[in-house]
This record gives C-alpha cells, structure tokens and sequence, in this order.
C-alpha cells in the first residue's frame, strides 16, 4: 500500500509517516518509480509507536523498544544485541521513572472522575 493508505489506516498523517522514516521507526520497500511501499503489518508498527510516543517516549527511546522487538511478534532486528551504554540505561531509567509518575497522576484522575460519577445523580436534560 502506498503512504496515503497507511496514512488513512493508521489516522497518522503522510508527514509523520515520513517522519517516522526519517527517525528509522519505519523502513517502508521501495517501488520501481520510488514511492514507498507498506506491508499490512506496517498498520500495526505505526499503531505501536504512535502508543510509545502518546506514553511520552521520545523517538530513540521508540527506536531501541522497536528494535528489540518486545511489542509485537517480531524478532529483534538484525544486529540488535542485549547491551547498552550505562549512559543509554540511565535515560532510560529517568523516562521509565517519569512514565511510572504520569501512570499514577492519571490513576488519580481516573479514581477521581468515577467517584464523581459515582456519587452524583445524573439528570436528563430537555432541550
């Protein structure tokens, strides 16, 4: 499928799509004319990172999770190997910290908004 199909599919504009390419999240083939071309399971790839950047993971970050393989079927991409530089692991460590903090402020909000619901009586309204 072309870019625009994708792009219809995934909800995901061509531009990110581009993007994603440029950032080496996403390796579309190449026809004969030199227009990306998409397999079916390139829908859930882009479904995947846009799940890891809405969580707030910076592209590289994406990238090392994509390449491991860890959020789909896939095996790990060729060449990847088990290690990192303590530097990377320290990154990681901090974003992990700051997700698990964002996770409990929305559990917060979510316990929030369902006591709400719970406790008020909800009127029709006449229009």
């Amino acid at each position: 499928m072309k870019i625009g199909g994708l792009a219809e599919r995934t909800g995901v504009s061509a531009r990110m799509l581009r993007y994603y390419e440029q950032q080496h999240l996403l390796t579309p083939a190449r026809t004969a004319n030199g227009y990306r071309s998409y397999l079916p399971a390139d829908v859930d790839r882009v479904q995947q990172i846009r799940a890891l950047l809405d969580a707030g993971l910076p592209t590289r970050f994406v990238r090392a999770v994509l390449d491991m393989g860890l959020t789909s079927d896939e095996p790990p991409v060729a060449g990847w190997t088990p290690t990192c530089t303590s530097t990377f692991a320290g990154m990681l460590r901090t974003e992990l910290d700051r997700l698990e903090d964002r996770l409990r402020c929305l559990a917060r909000s979510r316990d929030a908004v369902r006591q709400y619901l719970d406790t008020v009586t909800v009127a029709e309204t006449v229009a």
